[in-house]
């Protein structure tokens, strides 16, 4: 099975090709084609269909998106014509080609005011330019490609790029003069599913071989995150934790509200989401995040000391 997959240098397509490379070393996994700029770019469409058709993908994943959540909301044009209609277009790509599409999405097309974990069929309300650009393009992958996958997950961290994960490693490691662990301030009134995008690879691809064995099965919209809840707060404290059970750095945290901390681009109070649709139609439930953050944590750690 091979698999295009969009966003070459994202944490998604990275974990997927790491993932991918294993199992194939062990005989029973798929080939992944990493497409990225210059040969596709989401922002200009008319190099997006014959990236993906060089590839001969037996299933695209679209991965590649506009992520800056804050500075969305002064490129507004940017975040839509990539998250919109480039998302538009690599779904008619791998519908022209009768392959199947998985589509990564985002917890950010909720507003955060409902009280319980967001099912597929809440009503959506995104805060910001970014959540509202990832459900254009939800609507132009369904448009495009009638059997696509749309897969909304949250909170992602993983041993690449840039994320929350690393950062509190990163101000934890910065010291003043006198070597006193630093204290840092971490929103605690927002609750979510931190998720791993090592755990979204082996569901993508667990998902990806089912797709091509059974065309018809499930499609539409899919919650897919890390199993349990936490508050950037808590997500903090447990990475600092697991740090400091592999002698890596660690730092009191200091839980604020998010008025204490206001940035450019609201975030939902409440981004939990309800992944029962996703186990029911495909017997697909991620680990629990508190043994996943570990795993990177202690993977982190020890490529730091290497």
């Amino acid at each position: 099975m091979k698999i295009a997959v969009t966003g070459k240098t994202g944490q998604v397509a990275l974990a997927l090709s790491e993932r991918a490379s294993g199992a194939e070393r062990a005989g029973s996994g798929a080939e992944v084609a990493l497409l990225g700029r210059p040969e596709l770019d989401l922002a200009a469409p008319a190099s997006i269909a014959a990236a993906i058709a060089a590839v001969r993908p037996d299933v695209v994943v679209n991965a590649a998106a506009y992520t800056a959540v804050d500075q969305a909301e002064t490129q507004r044009d940017t975040a839509f014509a990539v998250n919109g209609a480039g998302a538009g277009a690599v779904a008619a790509a791998a519908w022209a080609l009768g392959v199947p599409l998985i589509h990564i999405s985002t917890d950010y097309v909720f507003d955060g005011g409902k009280p319980a974990p967001y099912a597929e069929g809440d009503a959506t309300a995104p805060l910001g330019v970014y959540g509202a650009s990832k459900l254009a393009g939800e609507a132009a992958v369904l448009a495009a490609h009638p059997a696509a996958v749309i897969l909304r997950t949250a909170w992602v961290y993983s041993p690449f790029g840039g994320n929350f994960v690393k950062t509190m490693l990163r101000l934890a490691a910065t010291r003043d003069d006198s070597n006193v662990p630093r204290e840092i301030r971490v929103v605690a009134d927002q609750i979510g599913n931190p998720t791993s995008a090592l755990d979204i690879a082996d569901g993508v691809l667990a998902l990806a071989q089912r797709l091509v064995a059974a065309p018809a099965a499930a499609a539409g919209v899919f919650h897919m995150a890390g199993s349990g809840e936490a508050s950037w707060a808590d997500l903090a404290v447990a990475v600092f934790a697991a740090s400091a059970a592999q002698g890596g750095p660690a730092a009191k945290v200091h839980r604020i509200s998010t008025a204490d901390y206001p940035t450019p681009a609201p975030r939902p109070a409440n981004s939990r989401l309800n992944c029962a649709k996703l186990a029911q139609a495909y017997g697909l439930r991620l680990p629990d995040w508190r043994a996943s953050v570990t795993e990177v944590v202690a993977r982190l750690i020890k490529e730091h000391n290497a």
